[in-house]
């Protein structure tokens, strides 16, 4: 009953924010002895601390309380072909220290060393230790196999597909490890602090080097049976050219950075990035909008496909190439109407190249405050 009341307070602290005992009691319908008990014993054991004291009338000043953030850290990593972001966030969720650096590894060896080199980098700027890290989220492209350790489905990174893999991370980044679909986490990231607040049943969708799909239903990350839900760069998309299946996937050929120069190619432009070309359509090169416009029916097609098998009240759209909608917005709703009478409100993302690693650190504080926990209550009772 002791640690049911201090979980209570600790969590009234921590969705509400600092306050005295007796808004504490209010709130969680627990006597004034009883929660202040449980704030001595949170106290003890560092999980919450004071700042600062209240009064709200005549008489003695009351102690407010607040969850103490310092109490165990999270840290977030985002592995893409072009860059590598990480992050150090406390357990209030604010993030103490960024490294943000380009990828330039040609094999996973070399990759696995630049992450536990800039995770190294992020923590030691945070100003802690690898100690004070509790939970580690990785968000990488594919689809992680425990039983074999591989990361399946991720042709944008090299050799990133092979046996034994994710305890090269472990081992590499030290227990408490998680590796999760990196556009799965940009979808918690946008239903925690982005677009998605609220959504019960939505998909972000993340164009970029490649193309991927997170997907909640019922407010809940929805995985499929392997894993593989949302891999959505494997829709069958024109007419197979052989007896295999392309490695990228038909629609991920289609629909990602590269098709984007590739149709500005085809339309008489030498433009050399993805990148470029929207630049060149925002400023009013009719080579560069043709191009974004024949992007935009072909997204079009994922958009519809999944409104038929999910039917989202929302649709995010972010990585590199999605986070255009001011020029792809217009022609992909016209393709839509065009195409299907379902047609879910697409929005922007609003967390840009962070919704990966705001969606690691969101899954990682959900884990390393139990750890955080429960590792007090062990010290105090051993």
């Amino acid at each position: 009953m002791r640690e049911l009341n201090q979980r209570a307070v600790l969590a009234r602290l921590r969705s509400a924010g600092p306050a005295t005992r007796p808004q504490v009691a209010k709130d969680t319908g627990l006597s004034k002895p009883t929660v202040g008990q449980a704030l001595l014993d949170l106290e003890r054991r560092h999980l919450v601390r004071e700042v600062g004291r209240t009064s709200a009338g005549p008489g003695r000043s009351a102690v407010v309380y607040e969850e103490n953030p310092a109490a165990g850290f999270v840290l977030g990593v985002d592995i893409g072909r072009e860059r590598i972001r990480l992050a150090v966030a406390d357990l209030s969720g604010a993030t103490v220290s960024r490294v943000d650096e380009r990828n330039r590894c040609r094999s996973a060896r070399s990759l696995v060393q630049l992450v536990r080199d800039l995770a190294e980098q992020t923590v030691a700027t945070a100003g802690i230790s690898f100690g004070d890290v509790v939970s580690k989220v990785v968000g990488s492209p594919g689809v992680p196999d425990p039983e074999t350790g591989a990361l399946h489905h991720a042709p944008n990174l090299p050799g990133w597909g092979r046996k034994g893999l994710l305890e090269e991370l472990a081992t590499a980044l030290g227990p408490g490890l998680v590796v999760e679909n990196d556009a799965n986490l940009a979808a918690v990231g946008e239903l925690t602090a982005g677009a998605a607040r609220g959504a019960q049943v939505f998909v972000c969708i993340t164009v970029g080097t490649g193309i991927g799909m997170g997907i909640v239903v019922n407010g809940q990350l929805f995985r499929g049976a392997h894993g593989a839900a949302g891999e959505v760069g494997y829709l069958p998309y024109g007419r197979p050219e052989g007896e295999e299946p392309p490695e990228r996937g038909m629609l991920e050929t289609e629909v990602s950075g590269h098709s984007v120069v590739r149709k500005a190619h085809a339309f008489g432009l030498d433009a050399k990035s993805a990148k470029e070309v929207f630049e060149l359509a925002r400023r009013g090169d009719q080579s560069a909008q043709r191009a974004v416009a024949e992007e935009a029916k072909q997204l079009a097609f994922v958009v519809g496909a999944v409104a038929a098998v999910i039917d989202p009240e929302l649709v995010v759209l972010g990585g590199g190439i999605g986070s255009n909608t001011d020029l792809l917005a217009e022609p992909l709703e016209q393709a839509l109407r065009a195409t299907t009478p379902l047609r879910p409100k697409i929005v922007a993302g609003e967390l840009g190249e962070t919704a990966v690693l705001s969606g690691a650190i969101a899954v990682g504080l959900g884990s390393a405050r139990e750890v955080v926990f429960d590792r007090t209550l062990a010290l105090k009772t051993s």
